[in-house]
C-alpha cells in the first residue's frame, strides 16, 4: 500500500474516531483503591483506544446510544508495564491480556484515615531510556474507625436497571444517561443515614459498591452516584466486555462478586459490615454465603424485592440468614429499610 493510501486510511480512521469521541492514544486509568494498616490494593486498566469523557448530557436517545456504545469500543493494551507511585514508594506490575492490572503495595507505616493520592505510569518496554506512554492520578481509601462498613450492589439496589430482563436493561442503558436515570425513591436518604450512623461528617461509614456491571461503565456509574448524592466510595466492578458482548452486560460470573466481597471483609477482620442488594439475580445467595462464612462480622443484610418470580426463594434465603443470628430486611420500598435500620439501632431516627 502506497503512502497516499496509508494517509487516506489514517484520515478516515481519525474522522470516525473524532465523531465517536474515541481516542487512539494510550491511556491508563486508575480506579479508587483501598487499604488497611499494612497494604494498599490498587487496580486499573490500560487502553490503546478509549472513550473520551462525556461533558454534555442531552437526553436524546441516539446521543445516549452512541455514548454507551463508545464505552464498549475500548481496545485494551495487553501486557503493558505499569509503575504505581505512592509517596517515595514505587511498585511495578503488568496488565493482563485484557489490559487490567491489580497490585498490592506494602506500607512502610500505617496511614491516617481518609483518601490518599496515588499515581500510575505506563512506560515502554522496548525503548531505553524508558519512554513515558501514559499516566494517571487516583486515590485510595483508608477507612475511618467507624461503627461499620457498607457493601452495596448497584443495579436494581439503588439504580433502577431492570436487570432481570435483558431487553429492558439494554433499553434503559442504551437510551438513558447518567443524568437522566433515577435511583429508587428514598434510597439515597437511607444510604446517607447509614453513612452518618454513629459517625460524623468528617469520618463517615465507608461504602464499597460491588457489582456485576463491567469496568466499561465505571465513569457512567460514578457520574450517576455523584449526581444523586450517594455516599462517596470504592467501586469494584466486573471484567471488561467488548462490543460483541454487549448483550451480556451486567451478567458477570457471580462467584467473582463473592470473591470481591470476601476480599474486602478479610482486609478488615475487626469490622462489622452491612450488606445491601436485591433479588433480581444472585445477591441473596451470595450474601447468605457471606453470612455463613463471616457470621460475627455481618451486622445486617438488606435485600430489595423487585422480581416477583424470585420472592419465594428469597424468603427462604432470608430465613436462613435470620436463623444465623444476622438481622435481615427483605423490602419493597426504601422507607421500609430505613425504618428497619432505626428499629434495630443501626441508625438514629
Amino acid at each position: 500500500m502506497n503512502k497516499q493510501k496509508i494517509g487516506l486510511k489514517d484520515k478516515i480512521k481519525r474522522f470516525f474516531l473524532a465523531k465517536l469521541r474515541l481516542s487512539d492514544q494510550p491511556v491508563v486509568r486508575l480506579y479508587r483503591g483501598f487499604g488497611n494498616d499494612t497494604q494498599l490494593l490498587i487496580d486499573g486498566h490500560v487502553f490503546k483506544r478509549s472513550a473520551l469523557a462525556r461533558n454534555r448530557y442531552r437526553n436524546i436517545d441516539f446521543v445516549n446510544l452512541l455514548a454507551v456504545l463508545r464505552l464498549f469500543l475500548v481496545k485494551p493494551y495487553p501486557n503493558a508495564l505499569v509503575k504505581v507511585y505512592f509517596g517515595e514508594q514505587v511498585i511495578e506490575t503488568k496488565a493482563n491480556a485484557n489490559g487490567y492490572f491489580a497490585t498490592a503495595l506494602t506500607l512502610m507505616e500505617p496511614l491516617p484515615p481518609g483518601w490518599h493520592r496515588i499515581k500510575a505510569q505506563v512506560v515502554s518496554q522496548v525503548i531505553t531510556p524508558e519512554l513515558l506512554i501514559a499516566e494517571d492520578e487516583g486515590k485510595v481509601l483508608i477507612p475511618n474507625s467507624t461503627p461499620f462498613i457498607c457493601i452495596s450492589d448497584i443495579d436494581d439496589t439503588f439504580l433502577i436497571s431492570h436487570s432481570s430482563t435483558i431487553a429492558k436493561r439494554l433499553l434503559v442503558l442504551l437510551t438513558e444517561n447518567a443524568h437522566s436515570r433515577t435511583p429508587f425513591d428514598g434510597v439515597v436518604a437511607h444510604y446517607q443515614l447509614l453513612a452518618e450512623a454513629g459517625a460524623n461528617k468528617q469520618a463517615l461509614n465507608p461504602f464499597f459498591y460491588v457489582s456485576s456491571s463491567e469496568w466499561n461503565l465505571y465513569s457512567y456509574i460514578l457520574e450517576f452516584s455523584q449526581k444523586n448524592g450517594l455516599p462517596e466510595g470504592v467501586y469494584r466492578l466486573s471484567p471488561l466486555k467488548r462490543l460483541t458482548e454487549l448483550l451480556k452486560t451486567g451478567r458477570g460470573k457471580h462467584h467473582t462478586k463473592f470473591d470481591r466481597i470476601e476480599q474486602i471483609i478479610r482486609l478488615y477482620p475487626t469490622r462489622q459490615f452491612v450488606l445491601l442488594g436485591d433479588d433480581s439475580q444472585q445477591d441473596p445467595v451470595i450474601y447468605a454465603r457471606i453470612v455463613a462464612q463471616f457470621p460475627a462480622q455481618i451486622r445486617c443484610v438488606y435485600i430489595r424485592q423487585i422480581y416477583a418470580p424470585n420472592k419465594t426463594r428469597t424468603e427462604q434465603i432470608v430465613a436462613t440468614i435470620d436463623a444465623a443470628g444476622v438481622a435481615c430486611c427483605y423490602f419493597v420500598h426504601s422507607a421500609e429499610a430505613r425504618r428497619h435500620s432505626i428499629t434495630i439501632g443501626l441508625v438514629q431516627a
